[in-house]
């Protein structure tokens, strides 16, 4: 078990553990249960009063954050309560566990977060918080402290997706990616190359179904999600290729002539709104051995005035440097507005983290 300790003037601290070292080469199948609920939530364990008080507050603005810049909204997480009695009588499976305790025989003046792994299940994410008091536990969450376990989680969320993800048989489309672009991704079982072009490449996830409810109907149906990753290159010349003006120029080329829709002369084209603005930031892959920049944002379907689909895409963007190509993993994600997204973004996220140069 680590401990750390936080200071109220620290806003953020970064847990370190010899065992979170990321280790996806050769990795073999594991023994033991999985860990249950859904992609996005956290269980927050903790007596009813304070999960009733200002308390909650603090948890929804630090933990509850969106990935941005989608719309409708996609928080990184969804928070669910359970009282530590119900807890010992109930699965204790949950992928992401924040159990918070407060002692008033803790003496220390500095709250005590500590974390522990695979404590019920593989892959399982235990954090415990423990305060002498209410009052010092609302002063460590009014400073910040609540920002690094929202990033432990975080990082955990699209880890453990790629862990499951390496262990899938994708042999056919990572031979194709190993020769083409080489690069070697973690994908979920059963992607299937749809495209295959010269410097492109379009993998298509299995469909997924999600229930979704119609207002003022009361019925629901099951909505259909298609996800999956374009895989493009071209020749890398310098460094102002990773500007965003010239990333969305070499996108939108690059999908004009390669992601057409249904409707002729109609193709894939980046959504410009005040909302949905595509957002970038530098990126690494899982080991740090890779590092590039993301793309965050929306995709519509233009080139006829006619009203089209579109949905969410998350890129990656890095240089090759043994083929000196500019590569672009860039997930792909169509699905009802009334549907979550929360769980494809993170399955494209965790691709996207799990890039790996061949040769």
């Amino acid at each position: 078990m680590l401990r750390i300790k936080f200071l109220f003037l620290v806003a953020l601290l970064v847990f370190a553990s010899c065992e979170d070292s990321p280790t996806f080469k050769n990795r073999s199948r594991r023994l033991g249960p999985s860990v249950s609920g859904e992609i996005g939530q956290i269980l927050v364990v903790c007596e009813r009063p304070l999960w009733n008080s200002e308390f909650k507050i603090s948890l929804d603005s630090s933990l509850t954050q969106f990935i941005m810049p989608y719309y409708p909204d996609v928080p990184t997480f969804m928070l669910i309560h359970k009282t530590p009695a119900h807890f010992e009588k109930g699965v204790k499976r949950y992928r992401s566990i924040l159990f918070v305790n407060l002692d008033t025989n803790f003496k220390s003046k500095n709250v005590l977060v500590e974390k522990r792994k695979d404590v019920w299940a593989i892959d399982q994410l235990v954090i415990d918080i423990t305060a002498k008091d209410e009052k010092q536990l609302i002063e460590f969450c009014k400073n910040g402290g609540l920002r690094a376990v929202h990033d432990e989680f975080d990082y955990m969320e699209w880890r453990r997706i790629t862990n499951y993800f390496q262990e899938s048989d994708n042999n056919a489309v990572n031979d194709k990616l190993a020769k083409s672009f080489g690069i070697k991704l973690a994908m979920p079982s059963g992607a299937l190359i749809l495209s295959n072009k010269p410097n492109f490449l379009r993998i298509e996830f299995p469909t997924a179904n999600r229930a979704i409810e119609f207002k003022n109907a009361g019925s629901q149906d099951r909505g259909t999600i298609f996800s999956g990753v374009m895989v493009y290159q071209y020749d890398y010349i310098d460094s102002s290729q990773f500007s965003f003006d010239n990333l969305i120029a070499a996108r939108d080329t690059v999908l004009y002539y390669n992601a057409p829709y249904q409707i002729e002369g109609m193709f894939m084209g980046t959504q410009f709104a005040p909302l949905v603005y595509p957002e970038i930031d530098p990126m690494e892959n899982y080991d740090g051995s890779v590092k590039g920049i993301e793309m965050r944002g929306m995709f519509v379907y233009v080139g006829r005035p006619i009203h089209a689909t579109g949905g969410a895409f998350w890129a990656y963007h890095f240089k090759h440097p043994k083929r000196n190509k500019l590569i672009c993993v860039s997930g792909y994600l169509d699905a009802p507005a009334t549907a979550s997204w929360t769980h494809q973004l993170r399955e494209i996220q965790a691709v996207l983290k799990s890039v790996e140069l061949i040769n």
